[in-house]
């Protein structure tokens, strides 16, 4: 065993595995992307059988590219898109309807029934959630209604109902594991967060049998063994965790107060809490960051629907861009004197808001707005929004009022111009690390660390490497003011 790591990084867009070294490099990588499918306005629907053969197809082209065999592989760590529902059969392993992803809206409108009967205090005390269409349980209600015979079918115990990473575990180990983590577990609107375990008063509330429901695991734990057949040789999972989780993890901040932003498809931001289980007054979620040998750590998360997703529609839907890197470039090129904003709530809007039925807006275009008046709104549309997840965790939590230092990754982060702007509008610096691949760096230390190659927990903290600090260049006036006409835009789209 030479000390070789696996993490596979399964994602809304594209699944991807990397080997990570002994010395925590990266070895080998593959990258495969995967159907969305949108069968109705608001619903999104991921084929889980795709997602499988992209799973298996990346695993084997990562292993291959670093030059190793699957014997030189300690161990798996496993991090996945949140809140993306499966149910299968017990008996084949055969899902019964695509996935429901996360961005998906179906179940607004069984959202608003259950908060006019009151129940959004109950879910929201025992869960940290709030009752919107993001969250697993509403989704999983609708698939056991509208799919022929589900219902039953999981009273009886034949059906088993899964985040991506249980039914990626299921499927690796032959059906021998039905596991989840807990910070997988902590997003379903089941599991209560206190207790740490499902509760009996949720799932009778959503009509879902207890039978068909995983068990839930530490972060780093032994979570199963891949089948031979696939690729090779028999690789311990040893890790795994959500993927805003993984990242927070991937980014070492394990100390209370430190706060992290992934810009991907959206954009979470997840502050550590430490051993406070946080209410929050500000419509942020409570939620946990992780759990390590039992001990379980809490975080504050705003979710932020649409971030990177913005510029894909730069690019697929506008064509203003050929390539999502060109929009930095092209948002340095807009008129100083245009206040453009872009509100991006094309399948809603997230914490601090949670409107399920506001839809995108524009303002203040002129007869000179053009292209790159269009790539600076969506840019700065990140970055307001992401002030107003940090001012709400203020609020939220005194712990939070240090001085502030955000640490960021996901694809956006490359760019040098929308990093300076995020600076600007927090007004406070922002730290890009040396390994972006941070999401993958905190599912492999997780299962590195279980299977004993990779550092203990300080040590990895001391190891992370900052690659550029973006301090806040903006004066206060001009801050004021752009803050000021983004509220304004964000009330309009509202009202």
């Amino acid at each position: 065993m030479t000390g070789y790591i696996l993490a596979i990084d399964q994602g809304t867009t594209s699944s991807r595995a990397i080997v990570f070294d002994k010395d925590m490099n990266i070895a080998g990588v593959g990258q495969k992307e995967f159907t969305q499918f949108y069968p109705h306005s608001g619903w999104v629907e991921h084929d889980p059988e795709e997602i499988w053969k992209s799973v298996v197809t990346t695993v084997r082209q990562a292993i291959k590219k670093a030059g190793i065999t699957a014997t030189d592989v300690a161990g798996i760590g496993i991090t996945n898109q949140r809140e993306t529902v499966v149910v299968w059969e017990r008996e084949t392993g055969k899902p019964i309807h695509n996935a429901i992803v996360w961005q998906d809206r179906r179940t607004a409108s069984y959202c608003e029934k259950l908060k006019r009967q009151g129940l959004e205090k109950t879910f929201t005390k025992k869960t940290g959630l709030l009752l919107d269409p993001y969250f697993s349980g509403t989704k999983l209600s609708w698939m056991l209604s509208n799919v022929k015979g589900a219902r039953s079918r999981a009273a009886r115990g034949e059906l088993c109902f899964g985040t991506i990473d249980t039914f990626l575990i299921w499927r690796l180990t032959g059906g021998k594991s039905f596991v989840t983590d807990v910070t997988n577990a902590s997003r379903t609107l089941m599991f209560n967060i206190s207790s740490e375990e499902w509760d009996g008063e949720l799932l009778e509330t959503l009509k879902v049998p207890v039978e068909m429901l995983p068990e839930v695991k530490d972060c780093a734990a032994d979570f199963g063994v891949t089948e031979a057949k696939l690729f090779d040789a028999e690789i311990p999972i040893l890790g795994v965790a959500g993927d805003q989780q993984a990242a927070t993890i991937g980014q070492a901040c394990f100390e209370p107060g430190m706060f992290k932003s992934t810009y991907g498809t959206g954009c979470f931001a997840l502050l550590n809490t430490g051993q406070d289980l946080v209410r929050s007054k500000n419509r942020l979620l409570t939620t946990i960051a992780y759990r390590l040998d039992g001990k379980t750590t809490y975080a504050l998360e705003g979710s932020i629907f649409i971030a990177g997703a913005a510029v894909q529609w730069l690019r697929d839907g506008l064509k203003i861009i050929k390539k999502a890197e060109q929009s930095g470039d092209l948002a340095a090129e807009a008129d100083p004197t245009q206040e453009v904003y872009l509100v991006p709530a094309f399948t809603g809007l997230g914490a601090p808001h949670w409107n399920a039925d506001a839809r995108g807006a524009i303002y203040g275009m002129t007869r000179n707005t053009g292209p790159a008046e269009f790539a600076r709104a969506a840019l700065e549309a990140v970055c307001y929004q992401t002030r107003d997840l940090l001012d709400a965790m203020h609020k939220d939590w005194k712990g939070a009022n240090g001085g502030t230092v955000l640490r960021v990754d996901g694809g956006m982060v490359a760019s040098d111009w929308t990093m300076q702007r995020l600076a600007d509008i927090l007004d406070a610096p922002v730290d890009r690390p040396v390994i972006l691949e941070t999401t993958a760096l905190g599912a492999a230390w997780l299962a590195g660390s279980r299977a004993g190659v990779w550092p203990k927990q300080k040590a990895f903290a001391k190891a992370w490497a900052r690659d550029t600090t973006f301090k806040p260049k903006m004066d206060e006036k001009t801050r004021k003011a752009k803050l000021k006409g983004w509220h304004d835009a964000v009330r309009r789209t509202l009202s």
